[in-house]
């Protein structure tokens, strides 16, 4: 009882789509049941004359046949089968304007869907107990409701109907065969007519109450709405280790670049950062690794592993460290500064190559005051 006193908060778009996708949605069976009755209604009142006239042809023609057709099986199967074929193609317009209402009619309050999960079989609806609690549920007195208004509806207008009619009826007797038919047929679509019309008036409290009806029943608490957020984002704990395993892998990746970098430079201690440069194309040198504190200690460490050359330069790898993303080619202002250190890498290998003496490392590199991160 609380958790239904609960659900005040409207329906969030992914419960309206998992109703949907299980076939709950808006109906109204009393809709269905008005559309239907009042166009067979008026298609039979427009049309009665027609179709009693094509009945009446096709007994004389069909439910007379000749003595060959009747002495012979084979004819007789015949002339029974395109008896068949007559009767259905006289009825066939009528059951397909039928079919096209039946589609149609529920379509205009809930929308075409089709589900399995609707039509599959639950054996809680063979439960007769569950039965039970839904037949003196809200819903099944609002339904017995509207049935004994629906009889004594149907039961009001039948009677009005056979007082106006009764004399026309009792006339037919005196009519010919071909006029009775057809008269008949009319003074019945007339009250077919006329008795389906009546029925405007429980479709009109039912598709109101349906609509009112499913609206409650999406209804979620506040508790629903804060799990479903959770469920579709994910809880903090899941994401904050989807959070760490991708740092831990684009960090894995960082540092198998480091081997193949040219240069680290350091601040020395705090900031690193591996630059590699292509001298073959026509690309600046990019930034393939970068780290503060501990990882800027596994970056030297790797450095030094691979014989990667590490120059200590304070402003400049602050300044690369914060203006160049990984994989990224340096910011133009830096290219004379790592322009120096990349020279004095070429000349301390080449000097290991040869022997020469070992250069100095540059002094002073110039860093521009819009990288500089003092």
């Amino acid at each position: 009882m609380a958790d239904n006193e609960d659900k005040t908060e409207d329906p969030t778009s992914k419960r309206l789509a998992d109703a949907r996708k299980k076939g709950q949605i808006a109906r109204s069976r009393e809709l269905n049941t008005f559309a239907m009755m009042i166009v067979s209604a008026a298609f039979l009142l427009m049309q009665g004359g027609k179709i009693g006239k094509g009945l009446l042809d096709m007994m004389k023609t069909e439910f007379q046949p000749s003595r060959a057709t009747i002495f012979d099986p084979t004819s007789l199967i015949l002339h029974f089968k395109q008896a068949v074929i007559d009767g259905v193609m006289l009825i066939a317009p009528f059951l397909a304007l039928m079919v096209l209402v039946a589609i149609i009619t529920p379509i205009s309050i809930g929308g075409w869907v089709f589900s399995w999960e609707a039509v599959a079989f639950k054996p809680s609806k063979m439960n007769p107990i569950t039965g039970i609690a839904r037949i003196f549920a809200v819903r099944g007195l609002v339904e017995l409701f509207k049935a004994l208004l629906k009889v004594l509806l149907v039961f009001g207008v039948a009677v009005v109907l056979y007082q106006d009619f009764i004399d026309e009826l009792l006339g037919l007797g005196a009519e010919t065969l071909d006029q009775s038919i057809g008269h008949a047929l009319n003074i019945i679509g007339m009250c077919f007519l006329l008795l389906s019309a009546s029925l405007v008036l429980i479709a009109m409290i039912d598709v109101p109450y349906q609509l009112w009806d499913f609206s409650k029943n999406m209804k979620m608490s506040k508790q629903e709405i804060r799990d479903e957020h959770k469920e579709s984002e994910g809880s903090p704990e899941i994401k904050g280790r989807q959070r760490r395993l991708q740092m831990e892998m684009a960090q894995n990746r960082m540092m198998a670049e480091v081997p193949k970098a040219d240069v680290i430079v350091t601040n020395p201690s705090h900031y690193a950062v591996a630059l590699k440069y292509d001298q073959n194309s026509n690309s600046a040198p990019k930034l393939v690794a970068k780290g503060v504190d501990l990882i800027a200690a596994q970056i030297r460490n790797a450095a030094i592993g691979a014989d990667v050359p590490l120059v200590a330069s304070p402003p400049l790898a602050r300044a690369l460290y914060y203006s160049t993303e990984l994989d990224a080619e340096i910011p133009q202002g830096l290219y004379l500064a790592v322009a120096q250190i990349l020279a004095y890498v070429y000349q301390l290998k080449a000097a290991n190559k040869n022997d020469w003496r070992v250069p100095l490392p540059p002094e002073n590199i110039s860093v521009p005051d819009e990288f500089r991160r003092d």
